[in-house]
């Protein structure tokens, strides 16, 4: 079946669920008018439905390749990615101050998510350069940004970020690579980088590079680190692409999937760079960029989760296998839909997919508000469901394409159904921009420290929507509100603990709290529709439960992983 862009439940979640109204009551974003709107939904599914969606398959038969020192993308990408930059939808949440169209982040996000299903290879370079785009808003020099910007919000040029090393991944204060100064305010890098996502191309005119690297005084560690601008061809005065700069691809990964995004080594030799910000605050530059890409992560692990949910429910309404269930409790059509358990795969999928991309898009809500206001709790709020919706988004990928594969058999497991490669494609998601496990970490660490109460805030509004509801729902909303009560124990049982004990509970504790926000989305939901009350009963009695042992698990501590010896993991 041909992906569908879900219009509806986006029309739905913007209009009655995760609070875009009061984004667009504002002045700063006025012009994001429901005909805009409406204008941006059905453009950028005409889009991924009849550009994007027939290259998903393309990219993963067809890699992308290293060719004489040239990469060579998978046929048709070229085309896709001008169709892409053509229709704006780089530059859509960009600022109008530096070329973009200055939209709400909420809209990109949904648009970015349909991109993600259609072809994540392709989706993943965009996502890049928009961050990019980001990080020279905040943290460049006026020179910069008029040298770059325009290019980069055009899509002539593409941007990327090199942080990782050999020896540097998750610790990015041991990273070696070096700048030197040239003497004429610029640095000449030098060092390789690994796992470089579209390193390069074959259809933009330049790629903009932004690197992490030590200056030769810089003390140790993160607070050492530097970041630079180093493009591949370096610009002209007339900001025209010129010669050659000293980097180059040293090979392409061989990965188990997005086989249409190129990953690179990058070698940089005295390359030249622009320092970006100030020197030896790198990492608070390329965090506007991360930071704009776990959210964007998160939506590509749902948009994933999209795709292979549709394909394995169009298996199920045609494929008649076996004696379905009597007393038209079923579809009547004697297809693999009307059996229990298949219904329950199908269900639960579609919950956890609702639940994601309601938390993405209040975050998304929660960047344009604190944006648009300027008001430090709507920027806390922001940064508290960052962590919970990248995680959770990808982990919704991995759990909805595996389920997929499990829904369509051994038909499933054939790659000529296309059904593993959206497993194989989302499986990096939670391991970039910071594996899960350093989400969560995030979550109880610096999340926490306001003493809980960015969480307090959210939790207290979860537990007023579900007062709200108990006339209606009476049963859901008291399910809500108590998992809301035991997440709010289980917060100031965090706040009271050392950081070890808090880092052993932390993956439980960030998927408890996903989930609890997954019912209070869906209770807002099913009372705002009655129709999508069997999808909120299926969230809320089937998935949430599952949070009462994450809670014990969360408050376990760390002593018993730690009485387990390393040599006693061994069999």
């Amino acid at each position: 079946m041909p992906y569908q862009a879900p219009l509806r439940d986006y029309r739905f979640l913007l209009d009655h669920v995760t609070g875009f109204a009061a984004v667009t009551a504002t002045p700063h974003f006025a012009e994001a008018t429901p005909d805009l709107t409406e204008a941006i939904l059905t453009g950028a599914a005409r889009l991924c439905e009849d550009v994007l969606a027939p290259l998903q398959r393309s990219g993963d038969r067809h890699p992308a390749r290293l060719e004489n020192g040239v990469v060579r993308t998978s046929p048709g990408f070229a085309e896709g990615y001008r169709a892409i930059v053509d229709g704006g939808w780089v530059s859509l949440a960009a600022g109008v101050g530096a070329g973009g169209a200055g939209l709400p982040v909420t809209l990109a996000t949904v648009v970015n998510e349909m991109m993600a299903s259609a072809c994540l290879s392709l989706q993943v370079g965009i996502l890049l350069t928009q961050g990019q785009i980001e990080a020279l808003e905040h943290h460049a020099s006026d020179e910069i940004k008029a040298t770059y910007l325009p290019h980069l919000l055009s899509g002539d040029w593409s941007g990327t970020m090199n942080l990782t090393e050999p020896q540097a991944g998750s610790d990015v204060g041991a990273l070696r690579t070096r700048a030197e100064p040239n003497g004429d305010g610029t640095y000449a890098v030098t060092g390789q980088k690994i796992y470089i996502s579209w390193a390069d191309n074959d259809f933009t005119a330049n790629v903009c590079h932004l690197v992490l690297a030590r200056l030769p005084d810089a003390p140790e560690g993160t607070r050492g680190i530097s970041l630079f601008m180093v493009p591949k061809l370096i610009p002209n005065a007339d900001g025209t692409p010129g010669r050659r700069n000293s980097l180059h691809v040293v090979s392409l990964e061989h990965k188990m999937g997005l086989h249409g995004s190129p990953t690179a080594v990058m070698q940089y030799d005295g390359a030249t760079g622009w320092l970006v910000g100030h020197p030896n605050r790198g990492m608070a530059a390329m965090f506007t960029m991360m930071n704009n890409a776990r959210l964007g992560v998160g939506v590509q692990g749902i948009g994933v989760a999209e795709a292979a949910l549709q394909q394995a429910l169009a298996h199920a309404l045609t494929r008649v296998q076996g004696e379905t269930p009597p007393g038209g409790t079923g579809t009547g059509t004697g297809t693999i839909a009307d059996h229990a358990d298949v219904r329950r795969m199908l269900a639960e999928m579609r919950a956890e997919v609702f639940s994601a991309r309601a938390i993405a898009l209040a975050c998304a809500a929660a960047l344009d508000m604190a944006r648009a206001t300027g008001t430090p709790d709507w920027a806390a709020r922001a940064a508290l469901l960052t962590p919970i919706a990248k995680s959770y988004g990808t982990d919704t990928g991995i759990r909805v394409a595996s389920e997929a594969i499990q829904v369509q058999g051994g038909a499933g497991f054939i790659e000529d159904t296309g059904a593993a490669q959206y497993l194989r494609d989302v499986r990096i998601t939670s391991i970039y921009e910071g594996t899960n496990g350093i989400q969560a970490a995030d979550l109880v660490g610096r999340k926490l420290a306001d003493g809980g109460e960015a969480a307090f805030r959210l939790l207290d509004e979860v537990q007023a929507g579900a007062e709200a509801a108990r006339a209606a729902l009476p049963d859901l909303a008291g399910d809500v509100w108590a998992a809301a009560e035991s997440l709010r124990e289980t917060v100031e049982w965090m706040l009271a603990q050392d950081l070890t004990d808090r880092l052993a509970g932390a993956v439980a504790f960030q998927r408890a709290f996903a989930l609890v926000l997954g019912g209070h989305f869906h209770l807002r939901a099913a009372v705002a529709d009655p129709a999508r009350l069997p999808l909120a009963r299926v969230a809320i009695r089937r998935l949430m439960p599952e949070q009462g042992g994450l809670i014990a698990a969360a408050r376990e501590g760390a002593a018993g992983l730690y009485a387990l010896a390393p040599q006693g993991l061994s069999a």
